[in-house]
């Protein structure tokens, strides 16, 4: 998409990430309950991870849990995500089943964004094109579990989601040293010198890579996910310790102005 945009009043895409933190619980009560909780707490966004959800497969459900959700989430951008097993999550579904859960997200009106993910979806222009037409910002996904790739891999994952037309375009990934989170980090400063307008979500998952998760000011990330109650990535810093050490960065940054 090529642009910043603002959701909720947080510009996504400039200064200081935003802290989202996930929902994982497994019932509508505890999601509700939770969801809550976070806000209270000043969670900046949420992300309804849909697969944790006890009752994932029942689009009804998702329809509930989403009005349920519609007044704690007013002033709270909320992403809904299925995160599939190949990517890291908790259930496979297949991929209609998928398509289905994010056609429903976008139709409630309470979803800010639905994550797809970009190399599982059949036709996934078509796709995220459909989403935004419907209303919903689209974060284009990839997440890599087992690795980091090589350089030239990530740049090019990085331009393929970019070039997807989604408004946000997010790579995870997976280090076996700390040379692999280095190498993250400068493709995504250079991604975000090359795109400066196209949003972009980066991170090094597991403790080698926390570093990746207080460092998007510096490198162009313009989201990080910490953790409040259940963690859904190896990796991530309680929300609270996340918010206090980007609030002194982002300090640092504005007296050097």
């Amino acid at each position: 998409m090529d642009s910043l945009f603002s959701v909720k009043g947080r510009t996504i895409g400039e200064g200081k990430p935003l802290v989202c933190v996930p929902v994982m619980e497994k019932t509508k009560e505890d999601i509700v309950r939770e969801s809550e909780c976070l806000r209270d707490l000043g969670a900046e966004m949420l992300e309804w991870r849909v697969d944790a959800f006890s009752q994932a497969e029942s689009l009804n459900a998702i329809r509930e849990v989403l009005e349920e959700l519609a007044p704690v989430v007013q002033q709270t951008p909320l992403i809904v995500t299925f995160r599939s097993k190949k990517q890291g999550g908790l259930l496979e579904l297949d991929e209609d089943k998928i398509y289905d859960i994010h056609q429903v997200a976008a139709e409630s009106r309470v979803a800010d964004f639905v994550d797809v993910e970009y190399f599982e979806a059949h036709k996934p222009e078509k796709e995220i094109a459909l989403l935004q037409s419907m209303g919903v910002h689209v974060i284009a996904s990839h997440h890599d579990f087992d690795q980091t790739p090589e350089r030239n891999v990530m740049w090019m994952l990085l331009e393929k989601l970019g070039e997807s037309g989604a408004d946000v375009a997010k790579l995870a990934v997976m280090p076996q040293s700390f040379q692999d989170v280095l190498n993250l980090l400068e493709e995504t400063s250079h991604f975000h010198e090359q795109y400066p307008n196209q949003p972009v979500i980066t991170m090094s998952m597991g403790a080698r890579g926390c570093i990746s998760r207080i460092s998007g000011e510096f490198t162009g990330s313009c989201v990080t996910f910490g953790s409040g109650g259940t963690a859904s990535a190896p990796g991530q810093l309680p929300m609270e310790e996340l918010q206090e050490v980007l609030g002194v960065l982002h300090r640092s940054v504005e007296e050097r102005k």
